[in-house]
């Protein structure tokens, strides 16, 4: 709508519009450059995570907001998410306070439970209680760089004070 417009007619509210209605776009600028030139400078959400949630994908931004799930090459490693997206807000700002690392994990899966288990790259899940998970975590990372801890695919904290292996 807005091609072989007069820029002095053209109205920027109807531009805003039009560009708002996209949720991969997190901000962007207008700006007229007379006689003939409107620059629009455009910036995407970084997409972090794959969410399903009801039935339905999205794409989780960094501040965790909802994105238009569309099947893009470029977004296709990422995690996946199966939860509410409220609940992963809360998980992952833990996750980084601790410095877990984030890129190894596969697979977030939360339960109604109101617990969390994780899923890494290398296949090894991480089974976390619904209560103190950090305090799981924290001992997860410790161990899990031991040379006797890496035959291991199974991490089970669920029961307090306890941890199983498989």
């Amino acid at each position: 709508p807005i091609y072989n417009k007069n820029l002095i007619l053209l109205n920027t509210k109807d531009i805003e519009n039009t560009l708002l209605q996209n949720s991969f776009i997190d901000s962007f600028k207008l700006k007229k450059k007379y006689p003939n030139t409107l620059i629009i400078k455009i910036y995407e959400k970084k997409p972090i995570a794959i969410l399903f949630y009801k039935k339905k994908k999205f794409y989780l931004s960094r501040k965790i907001e909802l994105i238009e799930f569309n099947n893009l090459k470029d977004y296709k490693n990422l995690p996946y998410v199966f939860g509410n997206k409220d609940e992963f807000k809360i998980f992952y700002n833990n996750l980084k306070k601790i410095n877990f690392p984030i890129n190894q994990i596969k697979k977030y899966i939360y339960y109604e439970t109101n617990r969390w288990d994780l899923e890494t790259n290398d296949k090894k899940i991480i089974k976390l209680p619904s209560k103190n998970y950090i305090k799981s975590l924290q001992n997860y990372l410790e161990i899990e760089r031991k040379k006797n801890f890496k035959k291991y695919v199974l991490f089970d904290y669920r029961i307090k004070d306890q941890l199983i292996l498989k």
